[in-house]
Protein backbone atom coordinates (compact mmCIF):
# COMPACT_ATOMS: atom_id res chain seq x y z
CA UNK A 1 0.00 0.00 0.00
CA UNK A 2 1.17 3.51 -0.67
CA UNK A 3 1.66 6.29 1.84
CA UNK A 4 -1.57 8.24 2.19
CA UNK A 5 -0.26 11.65 1.22
CA UNK A 6 3.10 12.82 -0.09
CA UNK A 7 2.40 16.55 -0.02
CA UNK A 8 3.57 18.93 2.70
CA UNK A 9 1.77 18.39 6.00
CA UNK A 10 0.74 20.96 8.55
CA UNK A 11 3.00 21.55 11.52
CA UNK A 12 2.99 18.55 13.86
CA UNK A 13 1.56 16.14 11.25
CA UNK A 14 4.07 13.95 9.45
CA UNK A 15 3.28 11.49 6.67
CA UNK A 16 2.40 8.05 8.04
CA UNK A 17 2.02 4.70 6.27
CA UNK A 18 -1.56 3.84 5.43
CA UNK A 19 -1.50 1.01 7.97
CA UNK A 20 -1.09 3.44 10.86
CA UNK A 21 -3.93 5.62 9.59
CA UNK A 22 -6.22 2.58 9.36
CA UNK A 23 -5.16 1.52 12.86
CA UNK A 24 -6.10 4.95 14.24
CA UNK A 25 -9.49 4.85 12.49
CA UNK A 26 -10.12 1.28 13.68
CA UNK A 27 -9.17 2.21 17.25
CA UNK A 28 -12.04 4.69 17.23
CA UNK A 29 -14.33 1.91 15.99
CA UNK A 30 -13.12 -0.26 18.88
CA UNK A 31 -14.20 2.40 21.38
CA UNK A 32 -17.54 2.92 19.67
CA UNK A 33 -18.24 -0.81 19.51
CA UNK A 34 -17.37 -1.22 23.18
CA UNK A 35 -19.68 1.53 24.39
CA UNK A 36 -22.50 0.38 22.12
CA UNK A 37 -22.65 -3.19 23.40
CA UNK A 38 -21.31 -2.99 26.97
CA UNK A 39 -24.53 -1.36 28.21
CA UNK A 40 -26.45 -4.55 27.40
CA UNK A 41 -24.28 -6.66 29.67
CA UNK A 42 -24.35 -4.14 32.50
CA UNK A 43 -28.10 -3.48 32.64
CA UNK A 44 -28.68 -5.34 35.95
CA UNK A 45 -25.71 -3.54 37.55
CA UNK A 46 -26.79 -0.12 36.29
CA UNK A 47 -30.41 -0.74 37.34
CA UNK A 48 -29.36 -1.69 40.86
CA UNK A 49 -27.02 1.26 41.25
CA UNK A 50 -29.56 3.83 40.05
CA UNK A 51 -32.59 2.27 41.73
CA UNK A 52 -34.57 1.61 38.54
CA UNK A 53 -35.95 -1.60 37.02
CA UNK A 54 -33.95 -3.50 34.43
CA UNK A 55 -36.45 -2.74 31.62
CA UNK A 56 -36.16 0.95 32.54
CA UNK A 57 -32.37 0.72 32.42
CA UNK A 58 -32.79 -0.87 28.98
CA UNK A 59 -33.89 2.52 27.70
CA UNK A 60 -30.21 3.50 27.87
CA UNK A 61 -29.56 1.12 24.97
CA UNK A 62 -32.49 2.58 23.05
CA UNK A 63 -31.32 6.17 23.63
CA UNK A 64 -27.86 5.37 22.30
CA UNK A 65 -29.38 3.75 19.21
CA UNK A 66 -31.65 6.78 18.74
CA UNK A 67 -28.59 9.02 18.87
CA UNK A 68 -26.98 6.94 16.12
CA UNK A 69 -30.05 7.04 13.89
CA UNK A 70 -30.54 10.80 14.35
CA UNK A 71 -26.91 11.84 14.40
CA UNK A 72 -25.68 10.11 11.24
CA UNK A 73 -27.71 12.03 8.63
CA UNK A 74 -27.87 15.31 10.55
CA UNK A 75 -24.14 15.54 11.25
CA UNK A 76 -23.22 14.37 7.75
CA UNK A 77 -25.36 17.10 6.18
CA UNK A 78 -24.41 19.95 8.53
CA UNK A 79 -20.66 19.29 8.37
CA UNK A 80 -20.50 18.78 4.60
CA UNK A 81 -18.14 21.76 4.11
CA UNK A 82 -15.75 20.69 6.88
CA UNK A 83 -12.36 19.14 6.18
CA UNK A 84 -12.62 15.36 6.53
CA UNK A 85 -9.58 15.34 8.84
CA UNK A 86 -11.06 18.00 11.10
CA UNK A 87 -14.44 16.29 11.06
CA UNK A 88 -13.05 12.94 12.19
CA UNK A 89 -11.22 14.61 15.08
CA UNK A 90 -14.31 16.60 16.10
CA UNK A 91 -16.50 13.50 15.96
CA UNK A 92 -14.13 11.50 18.15
CA UNK A 93 -13.89 14.42 20.60
CA UNK A 94 -17.70 14.57 20.81
CA UNK A 95 -17.86 10.79 21.31
CA UNK A 96 -15.30 10.96 24.11
CA UNK A 97 -17.15 13.86 25.76
CA UNK A 98 -20.45 11.98 25.57
CA UNK A 99 -18.93 8.98 27.32
CA UNK A 100 -17.24 11.18 29.93
CA UNK A 101 -20.67 12.65 30.65
CA UNK A 102 -21.94 9.08 31.03
CA UNK A 103 -19.28 8.44 33.68
CA UNK A 104 -20.18 11.61 35.58
CA UNK A 105 -24.00 11.57 35.20
CA UNK A 106 -25.47 11.83 38.72
CA UNK A 107 -29.00 10.67 37.87
CA UNK A 108 -30.90 8.40 35.50
CA UNK A 109 -32.43 11.24 33.37
CA UNK A 110 -29.01 12.80 32.85
CA UNK A 111 -27.57 9.38 32.05
CA UNK A 112 -30.24 8.95 29.35
CA UNK A 113 -29.23 12.28 27.83
CA UNK A 114 -25.55 11.33 28.00
CA UNK A 115 -26.16 8.07 26.13
CA UNK A 116 -28.06 9.93 23.41
CA UNK A 117 -25.18 12.40 23.02
CA UNK A 118 -22.61 9.58 22.95
CA UNK A 119 -24.52 7.93 20.10
CA UNK A 120 -24.74 11.02 17.90
CA UNK A 121 -21.21 10.80 16.34
CA UNK A 122 -21.35 7.00 15.86
CA UNK A 123 -22.69 6.71 12.31
CA UNK A 124 -20.97 9.83 11.00
CA UNK A 125 -17.59 8.67 12.35
CA UNK A 126 -17.83 5.28 10.63
CA UNK A 127 -19.14 6.85 7.43
CA UNK A 128 -16.37 9.45 7.18
CA UNK A 129 -13.73 6.91 8.25
CA UNK A 130 -14.85 4.59 5.44
CA UNK A 131 -14.69 7.38 2.86
CA UNK A 132 -11.24 8.48 4.03
CA UNK A 133 -9.95 4.88 4.04
CA UNK A 134 -11.29 4.23 0.53
CA UNK A 135 -9.80 7.50 -0.72
CA UNK A 136 -6.36 6.74 0.68
CA UNK A 137 -6.30 3.11 -0.46
CA UNK A 138 -7.29 3.78 -4.06
CA UNK A 139 -9.88 1.93 -6.20
CA UNK A 140 -8.23 -1.51 -6.18
CA UNK A 141 -8.13 -1.99 -2.40
CA UNK A 142 -10.87 0.27 -1.13
CA UNK A 143 -13.37 -2.33 0.13
CA UNK A 144 -10.63 -4.32 1.87
CA UNK A 145 -9.38 -1.13 3.52
CA UNK A 146 -12.91 -0.17 4.54
CA UNK A 147 -13.25 -3.63 6.07
CA UNK A 148 -10.03 -3.12 8.05
CA UNK A 149 -11.36 0.21 9.29
CA UNK A 150 -14.53 -1.52 10.52
CA UNK A 151 -12.42 -4.22 12.18
CA UNK A 152 -12.34 -2.24 15.42
CA UNK A 153 -16.09 -2.75 15.80
CA UNK A 154 -15.64 -6.51 15.49
CA UNK A 155 -12.64 -6.68 17.83
CA UNK A 156 -14.68 -4.76 20.42
CA UNK A 157 -17.01 -7.77 20.65
CA UNK A 158 -14.06 -10.09 21.27
CA UNK A 159 -12.02 -8.01 23.73
CA UNK A 160 -13.45 -4.58 24.54
CA UNK A 161 -16.94 -5.58 25.64
CA UNK A 162 -15.87 -8.53 27.86
CA UNK A 163 -13.15 -6.45 29.52
CA UNK A 164 -15.38 -3.42 30.08
CA UNK A 165 -18.21 -5.63 31.37
CA UNK A 166 -15.89 -7.32 33.86
CA UNK A 167 -14.60 -3.96 35.08
CA UNK A 168 -18.17 -2.65 35.40
CA UNK A 169 -19.28 -5.67 37.40
CA UNK A 170 -16.17 -5.57 39.60
CA UNK A 171 -15.61 -1.87 40.22
CA UNK A 172 -19.02 -0.37 39.43
CA UNK A 173 -20.70 0.26 36.08
CA UNK A 174 -19.01 3.64 35.59
CA UNK A 175 -15.62 1.91 35.32
CA UNK A 176 -16.72 0.36 32.02
CA UNK A 177 -17.22 3.78 30.46
CA UNK A 178 -13.93 5.06 31.89
CA UNK A 179 -12.29 2.48 29.60
CA UNK A 180 -14.25 3.90 26.65
CA UNK A 181 -13.16 7.44 27.51
CA UNK A 182 -9.53 6.28 27.65
CA UNK A 183 -9.87 4.65 24.21
CA UNK A 184 -11.44 7.87 22.91
CA UNK A 185 -8.49 9.95 24.15
CA UNK A 186 -5.99 7.50 22.62
CA UNK A 187 -7.89 7.64 19.34
CA UNK A 188 -7.79 11.43 19.31
CA UNK A 189 -4.03 11.38 19.80
CA UNK A 190 -3.65 8.73 17.09
CA UNK A 191 -5.79 10.67 14.61
CA UNK A 192 -3.88 13.88 15.26
CA UNK A 193 -0.62 12.03 14.75
CA UNK A 194 -1.40 9.92 11.70
CA UNK A 195 -4.11 11.57 9.58
CA UNK A 196 -2.80 13.47 6.55
CA UNK A 197 -4.42 16.83 5.78
CA UNK A 198 -6.72 15.26 3.14
CA UNK A 199 -6.83 18.52 1.22
CA UNK A 200 -7.35 16.56 -2.00
CA UNK A 201 -10.68 15.22 -0.74
CA UNK A 202 -13.62 17.15 -2.12
CA UNK A 203 -16.01 18.72 0.37
CA UNK A 204 -19.63 19.36 -0.52
CA UNK A 205 -22.52 21.27 1.04
CA UNK A 206 -25.67 20.31 2.97
CA UNK A 207 -27.97 20.38 -0.07
CA UNK A 208 -25.63 18.16 -2.07
CA UNK A 209 -25.42 15.64 0.77
CA UNK A 210 -29.19 15.62 1.22
CA UNK A 211 -29.40 14.76 -2.47
CA UNK A 212 -28.48 11.19 -1.48
CA UNK A 213 -32.03 10.83 -0.18
CA UNK A 214 -33.37 11.29 -3.71
CA UNK A 215 -31.43 8.32 -5.11
CA UNK A 216 -33.39 5.09 -5.20
CA UNK A 217 -30.23 2.95 -5.14
CA UNK A 218 -29.22 4.52 -1.81
CA UNK A 219 -32.55 3.47 -0.32
CA UNK A 220 -32.30 0.02 -1.89
CA UNK A 221 -28.88 -0.46 -0.25
CA UNK A 222 -30.08 0.80 3.13
CA UNK A 223 -33.06 -1.56 3.06
CA UNK A 224 -30.80 -4.46 2.11
CA UNK A 225 -28.83 -3.74 5.28
CA UNK A 226 -31.90 -3.22 7.46
CA UNK A 227 -33.74 -6.37 6.40
CA UNK A 228 -30.72 -8.61 5.86
CA UNK A 229 -28.96 -7.67 9.10
CA UNK A 230 -32.27 -7.89 10.94
CA UNK A 231 -31.80 -11.65 10.63
CA UNK A 232 -28.40 -11.42 12.31
CA UNK A 233 -29.79 -9.50 15.28
CA UNK A 234 -32.82 -11.76 15.66
CA UNK A 235 -30.31 -14.58 16.18
CA UNK A 236 -27.85 -12.65 18.36
CA UNK A 237 -30.42 -11.15 20.75
CA UNK A 238 -31.62 -14.59 21.85
CA UNK A 239 -28.33 -16.48 21.57
CA UNK A 240 -27.81 -16.56 25.34
CA UNK A 241 -31.26 -18.03 26.03
CA UNK A 242 -31.00 -20.45 23.10
CA UNK A 243 -27.70 -21.89 24.30
CA UNK A 244 -28.79 -22.30 27.91
CA UNK A 245 -32.36 -23.48 27.23
CA UNK A 246 -32.10 -25.44 23.98
CA UNK A 247 -28.46 -26.42 23.64
CA UNK A 248 -28.24 -27.12 27.35
CA UNK A 249 -24.87 -25.53 28.12
CA UNK A 250 -24.23 -23.70 31.37
CA UNK A 251 -24.28 -19.92 31.58
CA UNK A 252 -20.51 -19.96 32.00
CA UNK A 253 -20.15 -21.19 28.42
CA UNK A 254 -22.11 -18.30 26.92
CA UNK A 255 -19.20 -15.78 26.97
CA UNK A 256 -17.17 -18.26 24.90
CA UNK A 257 -19.94 -18.39 22.33
CA UNK A 258 -20.09 -14.60 22.24
CA UNK A 259 -16.33 -14.51 21.76
CA UNK A 260 -16.66 -16.95 18.86
CA UNK A 261 -19.31 -14.69 17.35
CA UNK A 262 -16.91 -11.74 17.63
CA UNK A 263 -14.05 -13.71 16.09
CA UNK A 264 -16.37 -14.62 13.25
CA UNK A 265 -17.06 -10.93 12.71
CA UNK A 266 -13.32 -10.22 12.55
CA UNK A 267 -12.86 -12.94 9.92
CA UNK A 268 -15.93 -11.77 8.03
CA UNK A 269 -14.66 -8.19 7.77
CA UNK A 270 -11.38 -9.38 6.30
CA UNK A 271 -12.87 -11.89 3.86
CA UNK A 272 -15.80 -9.66 2.91
CA UNK A 273 -13.55 -6.72 2.08
CA UNK A 274 -11.40 -8.86 -0.22
CA UNK A 275 -14.48 -10.25 -2.01
CA UNK A 276 -16.06 -6.82 -2.39
CA UNK A 277 -12.92 -5.45 -4.05
CA UNK A 278 -13.53 -8.01 -6.80
CA UNK A 279 -17.31 -7.67 -6.98
CA UNK A 280 -19.46 -5.53 -4.65
CA UNK A 281 -22.74 -7.25 -5.51
CA UNK A 282 -21.22 -10.68 -5.01
CA UNK A 283 -19.93 -9.56 -1.62
CA UNK A 284 -23.43 -8.62 -0.47
CA UNK A 285 -25.13 -11.64 -2.05
CA UNK A 286 -22.54 -14.03 -0.66
CA UNK A 287 -22.93 -12.68 2.87
CA UNK A 288 -26.72 -12.84 2.76
CA UNK A 289 -26.79 -16.29 1.18
CA UNK A 290 -24.33 -17.62 3.74
CA UNK A 291 -26.42 -16.13 6.55
CA UNK A 292 -29.55 -17.88 5.32
CA UNK A 293 -27.71 -21.20 5.25
CA UNK A 294 -25.99 -20.97 8.63
CA UNK A 295 -29.08 -19.65 10.46
CA UNK A 296 -31.14 -22.58 9.18
CA UNK A 297 -28.30 -24.94 10.11
CA UNK A 298 -28.18 -23.44 13.61
CA UNK A 299 -31.91 -23.97 14.10
CA UNK A 300 -31.55 -27.60 13.01
CA UNK A 301 -28.38 -28.36 15.02
CA UNK A 302 -28.89 -26.11 18.07
CA UNK A 303 -29.15 -29.05 20.46
CA UNK A 304 -25.66 -30.26 19.53
CA UNK A 305 -23.24 -28.11 21.52
CA UNK A 306 -20.18 -28.28 19.24
CA UNK A 307 -22.31 -27.56 16.17
CA UNK A 308 -24.08 -24.64 17.87
CA UNK A 309 -20.75 -23.06 18.80
CA UNK A 310 -19.25 -23.57 15.35
CA UNK A 311 -22.33 -22.14 13.67
CA UNK A 312 -22.28 -19.14 16.02
CA UNK A 313 -18.83 -18.32 14.62
CA UNK A 314 -20.14 -18.72 11.06
CA UNK A 315 -23.18 -16.49 11.69
CA UNK A 316 -20.87 -13.72 12.91
CA UNK A 317 -18.64 -14.22 9.89
CA UNK A 318 -21.52 -14.17 7.40
CA UNK A 319 -23.06 -11.04 8.93
CA UNK A 320 -19.83 -9.05 9.03
CA UNK A 321 -18.70 -10.15 5.57
CA UNK A 322 -21.23 -7.99 3.77
CA UNK A 323 -20.62 -4.78 5.78
CA UNK A 324 -17.62 -3.61 3.66
CA UNK A 325 -19.61 -4.34 0.48
CA UNK A 326 -22.69 -2.47 1.73
CA UNK A 327 -20.53 0.49 2.76
CA UNK A 328 -18.78 0.50 -0.61
CA UNK A 329 -22.03 0.21 -2.56
CA UNK A 330 -23.48 3.16 -0.67
CA UNK A 331 -20.47 5.27 -1.61
CA UNK A 332 -20.84 4.19 -5.24
CA UNK A 333 -24.53 4.94 -5.62
CA UNK A 334 -24.41 8.22 -3.67
CA UNK A 335 -22.13 9.90 -6.23
CA UNK A 336 -21.32 13.34 -4.74
CA UNK A 337 -23.28 12.75 -1.49
CA UNK A 338 -21.05 10.01 -0.10
CA UNK A 339 -20.74 11.30 3.46
CA UNK A 340 -24.46 11.20 4.17
CA UNK A 341 -24.97 7.86 2.46
CA UNK A 342 -21.99 6.18 4.12
CA UNK A 343 -23.00 7.52 7.54
CA UNK A 344 -26.55 6.21 7.17
CA UNK A 345 -25.22 2.67 6.84
CA UNK A 346 -24.83 2.59 10.62
CA UNK A 347 -28.24 4.10 11.16
CA UNK A 348 -29.54 1.20 9.08
CA UNK A 349 -27.62 -1.29 11.24
CA UNK A 350 -29.22 0.12 14.38
CA UNK A 351 -32.67 -0.07 12.82
CA UNK A 352 -31.85 -3.68 11.88
CA UNK A 353 -30.89 -4.31 15.50
CA UNK A 354 -34.23 -3.00 16.73
CA UNK A 355 -36.28 -4.89 14.12
CA UNK A 356 -34.40 -8.15 14.55
CA UNK A 357 -34.66 -8.07 18.35
CA UNK A 358 -38.38 -7.23 18.12
CA UNK A 359 -39.17 -10.05 15.69
CA UNK A 360 -37.15 -12.50 17.78
CA UNK A 361 -39.10 -11.47 20.86
CA UNK A 362 -42.43 -11.81 19.10
CA UNK A 363 -41.81 -15.36 17.90
CA UNK A 364 -40.45 -16.49 21.28
CA UNK A 365 -43.41 -14.90 23.10
CA UNK A 366 -45.75 -16.68 20.67
CA UNK A 367 -44.46 -19.99 22.01
CA UNK A 368 -42.50 -20.98 18.88
CA UNK A 369 -39.38 -21.78 20.90
CA UNK A 370 -35.78 -20.69 20.68
CA UNK A 371 -35.21 -22.16 17.22
CA UNK A 372 -37.65 -19.60 15.85
CA UNK A 373 -35.41 -16.49 16.03
CA UNK A 374 -32.83 -18.24 13.83
CA UNK A 375 -35.44 -19.46 11.35
CA UNK A 376 -37.16 -16.08 11.11
CA UNK A 377 -33.70 -14.51 10.94
CA UNK A 378 -32.97 -16.69 7.92
CA UNK A 379 -36.18 -15.40 6.39
CA UNK A 380 -35.07 -11.80 6.94
CA UNK A 381 -31.69 -12.53 5.36
CA UNK A 382 -33.51 -14.04 2.37
CA UNK A 383 -35.60 -10.88 2.23
CA UNK A 384 -32.41 -8.81 2.05
CA UNK A 385 -31.25 -11.00 -0.83
CA UNK A 386 -34.53 -10.37 -2.66
CA UNK A 387 -34.13 -6.60 -2.22
CA UNK A 388 -30.61 -6.87 -3.65
CA UNK A 389 -32.00 -8.61 -6.74
CA UNK A 390 -34.61 -5.85 -7.13
CA UNK A 391 -31.88 -3.20 -6.76
CA UNK A 392 -29.73 -4.77 -9.47
CA UNK A 393 -32.72 -5.10 -11.83
CA UNK A 394 -33.77 -1.49 -11.17
CA UNK A 395 -30.24 -0.21 -11.83
CA UNK A 396 -29.99 -2.09 -15.09
CA UNK A 397 -33.31 -0.64 -16.19
CA UNK A 398 -32.34 2.92 -15.22
CA UNK A 399 -31.55 5.58 -17.88
CA UNK A 400 -27.99 5.62 -19.17
CA UNK A 401 -27.32 8.94 -17.44
CA UNK A 402 -27.65 7.30 -14.03
CA UNK A 403 -24.38 7.00 -12.15
CA UNK A 404 -22.91 3.55 -12.71
CA UNK A 405 -22.30 1.24 -9.79
CA UNK A 406 -19.23 -0.99 -9.82
CA UNK A 407 -20.51 -4.55 -9.50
Amino acid sequence: MRAPDQRPHPEGVRPRPLGWVIFALALGGFGIGTTEFVSMGLLPTIAGALGVTEPTAGHLVSMYALGVVVGAPVIAALTARMSRRTLLIVLMAAFTLGNLTTVLAPSYPLLLAARFVAGLPHGAYFGVAAIVAAHLAGPRNRAKTVGMTMLGLSVANVAGVPLATWLGDTFGWRAAYVVVVAVGVLTLLALLRTLPPLTDMRVTNPLTELGALRRSQVWFTLFIGIVGNGGLFAFYTYLNSTLTSLTGVGSGAVPWALMLFGLGMVAGNIVGGAVADRNVTAGIAGGLGAMVAVLIAFAVCAQVAWAAFALTFLVGMAGASMIPALQTRLMDVADDAQTLAASMNHSALNVANAIGAWIGGVVVAAGLGYRAPSLFGAGLAAGGLLILVLAVVARRGAPATTVAVRT
